[in-house]
């Protein structure tokens, strides 16, 4: 037996190692390159996914006799006054809660104080371990004194880089519809085959329809949670009650996260005007009810089985896209993963990917062949 045939054939997995190497370090470097580039980043795909939402809306105007380019100023001034509009209505609210900020603490602290005594084992425990802190330092060691950074500052120094970032994707917004469908049009006398051609326009097509349908689906019914949550906040004596209205629409644009943020604030707002605990624990709980409805019942219902997606990657995209992006991050992610999963659904090789990323009991897309 010669030498070749004792040391048998070699691994067939023998080049698998740097190959997948190499991919996971261009995953690292691309998701590094995601948060670095942030800044630029998210107005563009705030700006593309509109653009995507907004394009059937263009086209149908365009069937009307209107140019498009004016098309593009329609929508997009809409867009910039309902924006302008919402801002001069809440700047009062917001202003007087911001200027509230440095006392909100103390206030909050001292509207607790009737659970005192619901919590006394902790506030010995505490206080102990305050004592134990106190102590005399070992040598060479320094003592940390954490001092509290003024909240109004912190938000009033945010405001700039927002706007410039709401006026970046305004107007690439606007070039992007004002552009038509030059971009579909450079993709099919890009690509070679004529299948390609077709395939490619076809996922244009399908993605633009269902991130209008599942937008403006979820855009209502987020609007008509505000109403609810409005009208409910108003009828329990809650200030700023538009506020919070309006805070709900928008926060119910991130799954999950948003709600229970929606909760907090409202228990927090609860206990620091009212008169007591139990009124502000009935105000939490109104919000919760009201936003369990819309999830559990009024959501399913409106938003068709193609559109449902897998809850746990809903959960896990929203918290990527929160850590890589904040709170835009939190906003695209939803989009991003309607689209994927659209995009998944047209291509052989992923529509195992596609499949796993739908929800339980999702309709099956249907093939392009069959659907000729």
């Amino acid at each position: 037996m010669t030498t070749e045939e004792q040391a048998g054939p070699e691994p067939a997995t023998k080049g698998a190692v740097p190959r997948w190497a190499v991919i996971g370090i261009f995953l690292l470097l691309f998701v590094a390159g995601l948060a670095y580039a942030r800044s630029f980043l998210m107005p563009m795909v705030l700006a593309l996914l509109l653009m995507l939402v907004f394009s059937p809306v263009r086209r149908q105007a365009e069937r009307f006799g209107l140019p498009t380019g004016l098309a593009a100023t329609l929508i997009v001034g809409t867009l910039l006054t309902g924006l302008a509009a919402g801002v001069l209505t809440l700047s009062a609210p917001v202003a007087d809660w911001v200027d509230r900020a440095p006392t909100l603490g103390y206030e909050l602290r001292y509207k607790l104080e009737e659970l005192r005594g619901m919590t006394e084992g902790m506030q010995k425990a505490a206080d102990q371990f305050g004592e134990f802190t106190e102590g005399e330092a070992e040598p060479g060691v320094q003592r940390v004194k954490i001092e509290e950074d003024s909240t109004a500052f912190g938000f009033l120094m945010t405001i700039p880089s927002v706007i410039a970032q709401m006026v970046f994707t305004l107007i690439l917004l606007f070039f992007l519809l004002a552009s038509g469908d030059m971009f579909y049009e450079k993709i099919v006398h890009v690509l070679p085959a004529f299948s390609d051609k077709r395939r490619a326009i076809r996922i244009a097509y399908d993605i633009e329809r269902k991130l209008s349908r599942y937008l403006f689906t979820i855009t209502v019914i987020n609007a008509g949670l505000g109403v609810s949550v409005g009208i409910s906040m108003w009828l329990l004596d809650m200030p700023n009650a538009i506020l919070f209205g309006v805070l709900a629409c928008l926060l119910n644009f991130i799954p999950y996260l948003g709600a229970l943020a929606g909760v907090a604030a409202a228990a927090v707002v609860g206990i620091l005007s009212l008169s007591s605990i139990n009124e502000a624990a009935v105000v939490a709980g109104v919000y919760f009810l009201l936003t369990s409805i819309e999830g559990q019942l009024v959501t399913p219902y409106f938003v068709g089985r193609s559109l449902r997606l897998n809850t746990v990657m809903v959960f896990l995209s929203v918290m990527f896209f929160a850590w890589l992006w904040t709170v835009v991050g939190m906003l695209v992610a939803l989009p991003l993963l309607v689209a994927v999963r659209t995009f998944c659904e047209h291509i052989p090789q992923l529509e195992g990917v596609g499949h796993f990323l739908s929800a339980r009991g999702a309709e099956k897309p249907q093939r392009p062949a069959e659907a000729e």
